[in-house]
């Protein structure tokens, strides 16, 4: 099957409606990605049609999360721009900020950025820690952090006090969530990626306060 039907059949399935020109534009970040790892090791997922299904569709299936009032999202740890880049492609009025240290994988970003004119992206090599706090983020997301209280401690620093932080994970991590801090409120959420046979969540995190978060029990 060729890889725009793949995409389209995967967007069928996840009632994604995309504004003019996104699909297109998302089969350019593919192109883009393929040629760059060649020299870059961006993923280890070489053939496209499998970038399709466990990277433009594994991203997209975050955006029945995201809500009219979210405006402003960071993807931290956002490696090759995931998910951070499909969903800035199909949600235009998001203002995206990637955040990754390293530096190959920046030039690849920032590369990303100019060739598919995402004028809604920012790009911030650096770590995730060293992000200024107090941005105020309605979402904080990432699927790269392995251990969610890691992740939570990180994002906490940027999140908007009525915002959340989003974790994309396979298992639920239940002995994960049990360590987060005391006033940190979660919800899980089963996700179906078309085309992909593995167990995907969301772990979605709120604040009960809106300073740091205290420290788990």
């Amino acid at each position: 099957m060729k890889t725009a039907e793949l995409l389209q059949q995967g967007l069928h399935a996840l009632a994604c409606e995309l504004p003019e020109g996104a699909s297109e534009a998302l089969l350019d970040y593919l192109v883009l990605l393929e040629k760059w790892n060649r020299t870059i090791n961006l993923t280890a997922i070489r053939e496209r049609e499998r970038m399709v299904t466990q990277h433009l569709l594994d991203s997209l299936s975050v955006l029945p999360s995201l809500g009219a009032a979210d405006h402003r999202l960071v993807d931290i740890g956002t490696g090759a721009g995931l998910p951070g880049i499909p969903l800035a492609i199909a949600r235009p009025e998001l203002q995206v900020t990637l955040v990754e240290p390293n530096q190959k994988k920046v030039a690849f970003l920032r590369q990303a950025k100019a060739e598919l004119n995402l004028s809604n992206v920012e790009v911030q090599g650096v770590r995730a820690e060293d992000v200024v706090a107090g941005q105020g983020f309605d979402v904080v997301i990432s699927r790269a952090f392995a251990d969610l209280p890691d992740f939570v401690k990180v994002g906490a620093r940027l999140v908007a006090p009525k915002g959340r932080l989003i974790a994309m994970k396979g298992l639920v991590p239940y002995e994960e969530i049990a360590r987060l801090p005391a006033d940190a409120s979660t919800t899980v959420h089963a996700v179906d990626v078309p085309q992909l046979a593995a167990t995907r969540h969301l772990i979605e995190v709120r604040f009960a306060t809106s300073g740091q978060p205290e420290e788990a029990a």
